[in-house]
């Protein structure tokens, strides 16, 4: 009984601990957003949810997207301005709509931002489950800090990108599949289609090998899901699906180039192009060789695959943005985990200085190729290129130790 009992005060005091922890941190965050206005990724959709919720306004109408360009601007969005506006499936707002209940922009800012604090934490342990990386508590804490502040993870951060809870969804969606927890890894997959354009071939990679699996439960509760939220989103505006497809359609009009290609075109209009379509063909070779290879491969060769098409995405031709990138993380953890186990303890220098390496070379290549619009701060398309580039070589480096059965990898580490 008294067991018990401190059980209970233990549990308790834990808790209350969090409680004020993470309390702490939303006044840190709401302090930062009082003093740094933007989280304009987080505005959108926090504006679009309030407007359909509290209005029952379409959030793809030039009406509310004049709302959130007056909210961000001051003013409805000129020539070169980012026109913001809403481009998410209409079943996100179930992500936001906690969020949009708070009517100060700034304070919802802050708790949307301790929101995604832990997303990072969260996807970066569970990262570590994943791969089965058992790690020093000096490590741990250093791929923590790396997980927050590298480029990848701390600009989504700042700009309120929901990408950062897409990247967790995909970590767990994995970790449940490795587990057997095939319903809830549809389920997961299916709440990462909030970003489509981030997952659609990774998802692609995930149906073509559970249909040669015969994993039937994880493609009825992926597909289930979706069209379950479609459903319910339709009942809300019933035509949402189109009003989305046209602002996917025109998403690339208002922003920075968005592929690999579009760089190449605004680089060296004259031969831009034809780069651009060759790598794109070059990347599409790879993954349905990979994926043909794999297609009945055990859970580690698809796991080493399905990390290879999230990095090859970004080649892809896919409109995306290197905000987007921290669905790499996973990938990246993978390499190291594999690097620590095949060369101890010469592995973890290379983990130390790749840590370095990405950390502080990310953010000086980002500054140094920075460029400022309309009083705004762009990045260079540049940024597509050193993360995809290190993952791609690093991938195929472990590729062998990865893809192997565990038996064959083990026995060989043992010669």
């Amino acid at each position: 009984m008294r067991n018990r009992r401190l059980d209970l005060l233990a549990l308790a005091a834990t808790v209350i601990a969090g409680i004020i922890f993470l309390a702490a941190l939303t006044w840190g965050n709401y302090r930062y957003a009082q003093a740094n206005p933007g989280g304009n990724d987080f505005l959108v959709h926090w504006v679009g949810t309030r407007s359909l919720v509290r209005e029952g306004l379409n959030p793809y109408t030039d009406a509310v997207a004049e709302k959130i360009q007056i909210a961000a601007y001051g003013h409805t969005a000129g020539p070169g301005e980012h026109e913001l506006r809403v481009a998410y499936p209409l079943y996100s707002i179930f992500l936001f709509l906690p969020f949009s209940l708070i009517s100060d922009f700034t304070l919802a800012r802050a708790a949307w931002m301790t929101a995604l604090e832990m997303g990072l934490v969260l996807t970066a342990l569970l990262s570590l489950r994943l791969v089965k990386w058992k790690v020093h508590p000096l490590m741990l804490a250093a791929l923590l800090v790396f997980t927050l502040l590298w480029y990848h993870g701390l600009r989504p951060l700042i700009n309120g990108n929901a990408v950062i809870f897409i990247a967790l969804a995909l970590v767990g969606g994995f970790l449940a599949l490795r587990n057997g927890s095939d319903e809830l890894a549809g389920v997961l997959f299916a709440f990462s289609t909030i970003k489509p354009q981030v997952v659609i071939l990774v998802l692609i990679f995930v149906a073509w090998w559970a249909l040669n699996q015969r994993r039937w439960r994880l493609l009825g509760w992926m597909v289930g899901t979706v069209a379950l939220l479609s459903a319910v989103s339709a009942l809300l505006i019933p035509d949402w699906m189109l009003f989305n497809l046209r602002e996917v359609m025109r998403y690339a009009s208002y922003n920075p180039p968005g592929t690999p290609r579009a760089a190449f075109i605004q680089w060296w209009p004259a031969w831009g192009s034809r780069v651009g379509w060759a790598l794109t063909a070059g990347m599409a070779l790879l993954l349905l060789l990979e994926w043909w290879v794999n297609r009945k491969a055990e859970f580690r060769a698809f796991f080493w695959t399905a990390c290879l098409t999230l990095t090859v995405s970004q080649w892809s031709g896919i409109q995306t943005d290197p905000g987007n990138f921290i669905v790499l993380l996973p990938a990246i953890f993978l390499v190291f985990a594999m690097l620590d186990e095949r060369w101890r303890p010469g592995g973890k220098w290379f983990i130390g200085l790749s840590l370095m390496g990405l950390l502080g070379g990310l953010w000086w290549i980002f500054l140094r190729t920075l460029t400022i619009q309309n009083n705004q701060p762009v990045q260079s398309a540049v940024m597509f290129f050193p993360l995809p580039a290190f993952l791609l070589i690093s991938l195929y480096w472990v590729r062998w130790w990865a893809v192997q059965p565990p038996s064959v990898w083990y026995d060989t580490l043992e010669m």
